[in-house]
């Protein structure tokens, strides 16, 4: 394969010519002299979202192995090459069940689909004042001996645990997820400073879905926002969608943490590619309305954040370039999960886990290891 007379959009710049693909595999990138009058494509890497529930009516707790191939299918519209099937919190059987039939299709994924790198637990180890849209019912105090057991169930494709640092227990998990090397990534959480300062002194990496269901910045106790934007220790996943962060606080999260130091994310629920109307979220209705996703009280429920959307606000809101925009949605998320040398940017021998994007940032086409899966009609 062969994309020719494209922006290719690389880590540090982008220059125009043909980028060749053998295989599975980035062979070279041709640079030539831009003389083609035709409209501007951009090859930029395949986005890589870490924090993904659902789209396309199906859900992650969906316990059947067709709704992970039908929700990775889904993905490829919007130029996801990979990304991390995202649990909620719910019952021990259930969540068991999900992580079950998320490993059970991992072992045999559709090429055509972005690629499940592994499974983001999104509770239940969390604070029932923190709650947001997850079942309060089923929070359950953090233990390790609980997690071996979603572990066993998940046949260790676990690859990221979001949860509540604020007990001494929590914090013998993130320890044992250290030793692991799975990600362990403060949540739905009432920590003072203090917490989170012990969580990372345990191993925590990582905030999730950055100033929603967290304490704030305060100027007695700074809370996790604070905690975030003071450590380096933790990045930042970012929900990018205008809705539940606003745009002075994106601009204050990257002036701090830097272009290193955020991941965008969608949290997108199964209403993404969907119709507005009334959707589950783990056995409680979500209203999808103009945009956004509520539960019936007004509480943020996810997202329907596509990628691609989130790249161009990058750019259009945040003047940022799209290399720029490329590291907060490709790269930050490889280097997160371990796999940056061979995916979350372009260059030779890397995998052509590519998205061709026109000059409004629509997606033309999606490439996984050098296979067309997605084209636009």
């Amino acid at each position: 394969m062969k994309l020719t007379d494209v922006y290719i959009v690389m880590e540090n710049r982008i220059v125009f010519g043909d980028l060749v693909i053998d295989n599975d595999t980035i062979i070279s990138i041709v640079e030539k002299d831009n003389t083609t009058q035709r409209p501007a494509k951009f090859v930029v890497p395949g986005f890589i979202d870490l924090h993904t529930h659902g789209a396309g009516s199906y859900d992650a707790m969906d316990a059947n192995p067709q709704a992970i191939e039908e929700f990775a299918l889904s993905l490829v519209r919007e130029g996801t090459t990979g990304f991390l099937a995202t649990t909620m919190t719910q019952t021990i059987q259930n969540i068991t069940t999900a992580l079950s039939n998320i490993s059970s299709y991992m072992n045999n994924q559709n090429r055509n689909s972005s690629i499940v790198l592994g499974i983001h637990l999104e509770g239940p180890f969390i604070h029932e004042k923190a709650a947001g849209a997850q079942p309060i019912n089923c929070i359950t105090k953090a233990n390790t001996n609980t997690f071996n057991i979603f572990e066993i169930a998940s046949n260790n494709q676990i690859k990221k645990v979001s949860l509540a640092p604020d007990n001494p227990a929590s914090l013998d998990l993130i320890t044992y997820l250290n030793q692991k090397g799975i990600i362990a990534s403060i949540a739905h959480t009432k920590a003072t400073y203090n917490d989170v300062h012990l969580a990372i002194k345990a191993g925590a990496k990582s905030v999730t879905h950055m100033y929603n269901a967290m304490t704030p910045l305060h100027h007695r106790d700074i809370g996790v926002v604070g905690a975030a934007l003071l450590h380096d220790e933790l990045s930042a996943e970012l929900i990018l969608d205008k809705v539940h962060v606003s745009i002075p606080a994106v601009k204050l999260l990257l002036k701090n943490k830097g272009l290193s130091g955020v991941i965008v994310i969608t949290d997108s629920m199964r209403a993404k590619y969907m119709p507005e109307g009334e959707y589950d979220l783990g056995g409680q209705v979500t209203i999808v309305k103009q945009g956004e996703a509520r539960l019936s009280d007004g509480t943020l429920a996810g997202s329907i954040l596509k990628m691609n959307e989130a790249y161009k606000y990058l750019i259009q809101d945040f003047n940022l370039s799209l290399s720029e925009a490329s590291v907060l949605c490709s790269l930050n998320a490889a280097k997160q999960l371990g796999i940056e040398k061979s995916v979350g940017s372009i260059a030779p021998f890397k995998k052509a886990n590519l998205v061709v994007l026109n000059e409004s940032f629509e997606v033309l086409q999606t490439i996984i290891n050098g296979h067309l899966v997605y084209e636009v009609e």
